[in-house]
């Protein structure tokens, strides 16, 4: 069949400025409140989520996304487990170490954080309840988990973080928060077990959502980013 280039509904400078503005505007939510999200909101989400581009229209993720006494009782799982002291479980390598300007980056996120809850440097048992708070969902009434299929290896786990950052635009552009957890990660065994996943299956991350508590503090502080300039080569 051939294609055709969609008609657009909006003036490229509406299209670019939406779009600017839902990511200067997306902020990874550590409060929300309990209330619930209806199904078509949700639904929505997700159909949009669809169109990710993917190697060879793959499309890999799979989405489990659980509510109510569902996501209480794996709640109580993940938390217990996270909370023992249990070995990490990654389906994939994390990074073995961060160094340079990315370790720069990621103690100024997490002194941000630490600041703002009046967290004090060094306070380690501090920095570990705070760690745990990734298994209570922050309080969010939904999580989904992000899998994919073992034989497409890293492919697969690239296509689906795409997916991720379409998912959590989407659920911006529709008033709700997010926050992407590559910590429900570490414990992907218990996840296909609690789940009843196959073994193929490989857990990539979590996104809890909901909506945003934005009178809590934590929700008060904003990451930076890098120029341009710092990113990107240009060779002509």
């Amino acid at each position: 069949m051939d294609a055709k280039a969609p008609k657009a509904h909006y003036a490229t400078a509406d299209r670019i400025g939406v779009l600017e503005e839902l990511l200067n505007e997306r902020y990874s939510v550590r409060a929300f409140l309990p209330r619930e999200v209806p199904r078509e909101t949700i639904e929505h989400i997700l159909e949009v989520a669809q169109r990710t581009a993917s190697w060879c229209n793959s499309q890999p993720w799979q989405v489990l996304i659980a509510s109510g006494e569902a996501k209480e009782a794996f709640r109580k799982a993940i938390y217990a487990e996270a909370s023992s002291g249990a070995r990490d479980n990654h389906d994939f390598t994390p990074p073995r170490e961060y160094l340079g300007v990315y370790l720069e980056r990621r103690r100024e996120s997490g002194f941000q954080l630490y600041n703002t809850l009046g967290i004090t440097r060094g306070d380690k048992a501090a920095y570990a309840k705070q760690a745990l708070e990734n298994y209570n969902f922050f309080g969010a009434p939904h999580v989904a988990i992000i899998h994919t299929d073992e034989p497409l290896g890293v492919y697969g786990a690239v296509d689906c973080g795409a997916y991720v950052s379409n998912f959590m635009l989407a659920a911006q552009a529709l008033g709700l928060g997010t926050i992407p957890q590559a910590a429900l990660a570490r414990h992907s065994g218990l996840i296909r077990r609690h789940f009843k996943l196959a073994d193929d299956r490989k857990v990539v991350c979590g996104i809890s959502f909901g909506y945003a508590d934005h009178a809590h503090k934590v929700n008060s502080y904003r990451t930076s980013r890098a120029s341009v300039a710092d990113t990107v080569t240009f060779v002509d």
